[in-house]
């Protein structure tokens, strides 16, 4: 067993190996085969087919610099949707606690804790004094 796991890090020496835009094409992959399975659609098997593909390429590929340059920018789109959507259940979830409302100057997201009446607001991030009620 020892040999097969000193035989399989030589292999992958110099290697990206897995990261967050490769483990993403192989969910997508998994995804479009299911559906095109479920729908009797056979493009969207070769479209997760082709997932597979440029998933392995990416783990296996020696281009390290490259691959991490695509993975920051699949990264850094990624969190920007799944923060705005983090913070859109939040409010949701803290809606009868807090009432949420932007600056009007400069449109940043607030909050205040309800049933405090009216109030005077200084925005944090542009310093912007106004009255809000709560």
């Amino acid at each position: 067993m020892q040999k097969i796991k000193d035989g399989l890090r030589k292999f992958m020496t110099g290697r990206r190996g897995a990261d967050e835009l490769s483990l993403a094409l192989l969910v997508l992959g998994v995804v479009l085969s299911m559906v095109g399975t479920i729908l009797r659609f056979g493009l969207l098997d070769l479209l997760g087919m082709a997932c597979y593909i440029l998933s392995i390429f990416r783990i296996l590929s020696r281009n390290i610099e490259k691959r991490y340059a695509e993975n920051v920018k699949f990264v850094t789109a990624w969190r920007k949707y799944t923060s705005s959507a983090r913070q859109f259940f939040n409010r949701l979830k803290n809606m009868r606690s807090y009432k949420y409302f932007k600056c009007p100057q400069c449109h940043s997201r607030l909050r205040l804790p309800r049933k405090v009446g009216e109030v005077t607001v200084t925005c944090g991030k542009c310093h912007h004094a106004f009255k809000q009620k709560a």
